[in-house]
């Protein structure tokens, strides 16, 4: 089982959930975030559909990395890659600190957390409107 490929935030909870790579194939940008992701080993990879609840983004990837170098070394290449791709330059917010970095590919927000940090901020829970449980394991 592939890190984009884990279980729902929440049972029944239709705003946080996850699209795996083969649900995600209809959008190709989508598709190549979740594919870097999991080849970056990042973990707890979440995606919440945005479409027509929110103008901001179709899609919606909160990650965790294990440290703030991984967390910045994945926003680095991720922002390459869609960029290569042929997707545009992607709009990068918190790289210094690399606590908690955002990746904004236009279709596609990428949120990338230190563990710690993204507890605290649980995004997850906020997009699903108080449905979604705290992230596993955490707070």
């Amino acid at each position: 089982m592939t890190q984009a490929q884990t279980s729902p935030a929440a049972a029944g909870t239709a705003s946080a959930q996850v699209i795996t790579l083969a649900d995600a194939s209809t959008d190709p940008l989508l598709t190549l975030v979740l594919q870097q992701l999991d080849d970056d080993q990042a973990q707890e990879v979440v995606t919440i559909d945005l479409e027509g609840k929110s103008s901001i983004a179709d899609h919606m990837v909160i990650a965790s990395g294990r440290s703030t170098r991984q967390v910045a070394a994945m926003a680095q290449k991720l922002a390459e890659k869609i960029k290569q791709a042929g997707f545009g330059p992607v709009k990068l917010e918190g790289l210094p600190a690399a606590d908690w970095v955002l990746l904004d590919a236009g279709d596609v927000v990428v949120h990338l957390f230190r563990p710690e940090v993204r507890s605290f901020y649980n995004l997850e829970r906020m997009w699903a409107f108080g449905d979604a449980p705290p992230v596993a394991g955490r707070a």
